[in-house]
């Protein structure tokens, strides 16, 4: 008899429809699942708190919230420095200060705030602003009228608190300290190049915050 040679060809198992249709659906599931974690997810919280006497600040601080509000994934809170609550604070995960500049330095008012800023946080962890981003920016009557200062004295507060400290970015592509206007030229006020760089410096802010706490430890 002669005998039927033995093939060596490899041949691929049989998937039924249900297994498929059971892989299927679990991959879907599992994207549904990413997706709905991903929308759940809480936002960035990032306090732009100011004191304005002649509505300048505030303007610039507008601008500020406006940078900062184009980052997805990102929820901005506009306040005045008397408006801002403890909870405003310790819910932040950036915080921008906005001063003008009274006697080269902040005025009375900042300076309060982030003393605020200080006992808020020394009540709900050792660590004060640990992991925490900072920023500042300032308004002046004249060019040399101690921008430089008001900001530095911020600046130097928040290290001390061990906030990370963001600065901006000039027309020249340059860092600076934060954002800062002089109010007191012709036309008087905000001009629209302050504005875009408030707003240019709003959207680094809030878009380097994402991504600190985005790689933040638990």
């Amino acid at each position: 008899m002669r005998r039927r040679a033995r093939s060596n060809l490899y041949t691929a198992p049989v998937l039924y429809p249900g297994i498929m249709l059971r892989l299927s659906m679990r991959f879907v599931l599992t994207a549904i699942l990413a997706a709905t974690a991903s929308a759940l997810a809480a936002p960035v919280r990032i306090l732009v708190a100011y004191h304005s006497q002649t509505g300048n600040t505030a303007k610039l601080a507008a601008a500020v919230r406006d940078g900062a509000a184009s980052v997805a994934g990102v929820k901005v809170l506009l306040r005045s420095v008397s408006e801002a609550s403890a909870d405003d604070i310790a819910n932040s995960d950036g915080i921008v200060v906005g001063t003008p500049v009274h006697w080269g330095n902040l005025s009375a008012d900042a300076k309060r705030f982030i003393d605020r800023i200080a006992e808020v946080l020394g009540k709900t962890s050792k660590s004060l602003g640990e992991g925490r981003t900072a920023g500042v920016f300032c308004t002046g009557g004249s060019p040399s009228n101690g921008q430089e200062m008001a900001r530095l004295a911020a600046i130097a507060a928040f290290l001390d608190m061990r906030f990370i400290v963001i600065g901006g970015v000039n027309d020249a592509g340059y860092g600076s300290l934060g954002p800062q206007a002089v109010t007191g030229g012709s036309p008087p006020g905000i001009s629209d190049r302050d504005r875009a760089e408030a707003r240019r410096f709003g959207e680094r802010f809030a878009r380097l915050t994402l991504q600190f706490r985005a790689g933040a430890k638990p």
